[in-house]
């Protein structure tokens, strides 16, 4: 049940959020045949992030909209993602900041073993701060669960 060098789910998302050269990367991807998506999304309010990343990840094919442990996952990928953003205070408009993000939401399975299933990684990376011009910083989340 060795965890795969070449697959680390957690590792790809990261690099597909910040690779200068996407399709590049996404080509990797298509060879694990793992789905994927990428986006963007600001807000003083969570609810729009967790909303935005979720119909993203549904209208891509990442995840089955009809499956619910496949929102389930989802969902949790992403409040662990951002609680990395947020250092773990998953709060933003409610304590007078905002975030400008971008996103991607990766589906694979990390595993040597077919069996072990797939797994979701939700990667953040932007900047959150005061809802002021000038006022913020960058910030970065990782989120992975298992279908």
């Amino acid at each position: 049940m060795a965890l795969s060098n070449d697959r680390r789910i957690g590792k790809h998302a990261i690099l597909l959020l910040l690779s200068d050269d996407s399709n590049e990367h996404l080509e990797i991807l298509k060879q694990l045949n793992w789905k994927s998506c990428t986006g963007k999304v600001g807000s003083m309010d969570a609810h729009k992030v967790v909303a935005a990343i979720e119909t993203a990840a549904k209208k891509n094919g990442v995840i089955n909209p009809d499956l619910y442990r496949e929102s389930h996952a989802l969902y949790h990928a992403i409040i662990e993602a951002l609680n990395g953003i947020t250092r773990g205070q998953v709060q933003i408009g409610s304590v007078l900041r905002t975030v400008g993000l971008s996103f991607a939401v990766l589906r694979g399975n990390p595993y040597d073993n077919e069996r072990e299933g797939d797994w979701v990684a939700v990667s953040l990376y932007g900047t959150i701060g005061a809802p002021v011009k000038g006022s913020e910083h960058e910030t970065i989340g990782l989120g992975i669960n298992h279908i």
